[in-house]
């Protein structure tokens, strides 16, 4: 028998049993919960923060809609190729297809749990295109607020199931290779949850840069979680910077996010002399993909020694009206979006890779399962292609609950595992996010990357007592296995982009998987 212990607790602390624990209650992890509710199982999910990712994303889901529905010019096909491409050869092909495949499924599933989506006309939704995309194939909600309508509707669906406020997932416990439980951190002080199958579902990572489109909660949890159990983790040097996030100065932290759909239609990007910024750079132009975009505009501020571009969206017809959540926010910001373009810059926004699962959640581990952010099914490949993300989570996480629900009927109670107290590497979050910011940015080099590694190796073991030495501890484990593996990668591709090697090798085209502990990235 094998455990990882929780760094605080022991054996003692309260103690709760359940069939499947979801970790994380945004849309994969409450359509995991929803979805095992519904075959029976007893499920407790933890949620660590008040605010989700989910609830923040504006853009969309993209979704190929029956023929009743939508126009005639899209398809499966159509969408699965423009996700190849975004994903710059590293896309699992048939991961791409069975997600896409089955996204109109769990959107009529969301609509049925009481989601409603912005109609062009009584009966058809309304379809705007984002960077990337060949086809207008984005559903939205109130404008720019589709992430506060899928929470909005998830969370009234599952106000029924025992969803557990202010509870951090310290630690996996592994009974002899297969999921026992998890180790948590609540309010009551430290406890265990018991319970065969255990869903990761815990977002992303943004809070590794001093600014980011994310919540205060993306702190890399899921990932942490899976390298301490021994879990191999792959693509994760691939972090998607959205190209335009609010600038507001040197300020820290979440900062919101400018939708892309805004690019959809019409806005451009310019610098300060009214210059187009993506003029020659791409055929789509200021609709590239993201990679390119956050690239272009990097490349623009480096060559004019200027702190942002800007976004012009003053042609966009009735942009206050249509886009209700980018306008108050820079209308908060001092900036009249109908009146003046909008100062931006790239900000730290997704992570494309994560903890390796197949379609249906299931990693290395027996019972354990990922879906959402925090997982690599093969879906972004080296660049998300936008609005995939909410689709994924939609389809993974559904899929995850019906497996682990599956998974916990066959395997029966686990056994009680006693959790050690352990240690972890703690490096201070602004030593961190300085580093990171500084040397893992939108472009790298091998120098910078050596000394992130430096930096990282003067972090030093704590008990994890608290939610913010979790979370710090957390991000340094997530931060190694960044910096490792986007220094193994001596290429440019995706969002991934080396100064040192500016070019794509057709050679590496092949994830980088992290493995446990000591093993590395390869």
């Amino acid at each position: 028998m094998t455990t990882t212990g929780p760094g605080c607790g022991g054996s003692g602390g309260w103690r709760l049993r359940a069939d499947v624990v979801v970790i994380g209650t945004g849309v994969a992890g409450l359509a995991a919960a929803l979805a095992a509710h519904r075959r029976g199982s007893r499920v407790i999910l933890l949620s660590k923060a008040a605010e989700t990712a989910t609830f923040y994303a504006q853009g969309g889901i993209a979704v190929v809609l029956p023929d009743s529905v939508r126009g005639a010019d899209d398809s499966v096909d159509a969408h699965v190729a423009d996700t190849l491409v975004a994903g710059a050869g590293l896309c699992d092909a048939e991961a791409v297809r069975s997600i896409v495949a089955d996204g109109a499924r769990a959107v009529a599933e969301l609509v049925g749990a009481g989601a409603h989506f912005d109609e062009s006309s009584p009966g058809r939704w309304a379809l705007t295109r984002e960077g990337g995309h060949t086809r207008r194939r984005i559903i939205h909600s109130g404008g720019d607020a589709t992430g506060a309508e899928v929470q909005r509707a998830l969370d009234h669906a599952a106000a029924s199931l025992d969803i557990r406020r202010n509870h951090v997932a310290l630690d996996l416990l592994i009974d002899d290779g297969a999921v026992a439980g998890v180790s948590v951190l609540s309010e009551d002080g430290p406890g265990t949850v018991y319970a065969p199958s255990v869903i990761l579902a815990t977002g992303g990572a943004g809070h590794l840069y001093r600014a980011t489109t994310n919540p205060e909660g993306s702190t890399g949890d899921g990932v942490a979680l899976a390298i301490w159990a021994g879990v191999p983790v792959s693509d994760v040097e691939f972090v998607q910077f959205h190209p335009t996030m609010l600038y507001t100065g040197s300020a820290s932290g979440r900062r919101p996010l400018i939708t892309e759909a805004l690019r959809g239609e019409g806005a451009s990007l310019v610098d300060r002399h009214g210059e187009p910024v993506m003029s020659g750079v791409h055929p789509m132009g200021d609709l590239a993909p993201r990679d390119v975009v956050a690239a272009a505009i990097e490349a623009r501020m480096s060559a004019s020694g200027d702190a942002c571009v800007y976004l012009d969206a003053r042609r966009v017809a009735d942009v206050a009206r249509r886009f209700p959540t980018v306008t108050a926010a820079c209308r908060a910001a001092g900036i009249d979006p109908v009146r003046q373009p909008i100062p931006v810059v790239p900000g730290a926004h997704y992570s494309c890779g994560g903890v390796v699962t197949d379609v249906h959640g299931r990693t290395a581990i027996d019972g354990l399962y990922a879906a959402g952010e925090v997982a690599r099914t093969g879906m972004h490949g080296a660049n998300r292609l936008a609005s995939n993300s909410l689709l994924e989570g939609l389809v993974v996480g559904g899929r995850a609950g019906v497996a682990a629900a599956e998974h916990a009927e066959l395997a029966g109670p686990p056994r009680v595992v006693v959790a050690e107290p352990s240690l972890r590497p703690v490096l201070a979050r602004p030593s961190l996010q300085h580093a990171m910011s500084g040397y893992a940015s939108v472009v790298r080099d091998d120098a910078g990357l050596g000394r992130l590694a430096a930096e990282l190796e003067t972090a030093q073991p704590r008990m994890l007592s608290s939610r913010s030495v979790f979370e710090d501890a957390a991000l340094t484990a997530v931060a190694g296995v960044v910096g490792a593996a986007a220094r193994a990668r001596t290429e440019t591709r995706g969002c991934h982009h080396r100064s040192d090697h500016p070019d794509t090798d057709p050679a590496q085209a092949v994830s980088i998987v992290c493995a446990p502990v000591a093993s590395g990235c390869r």
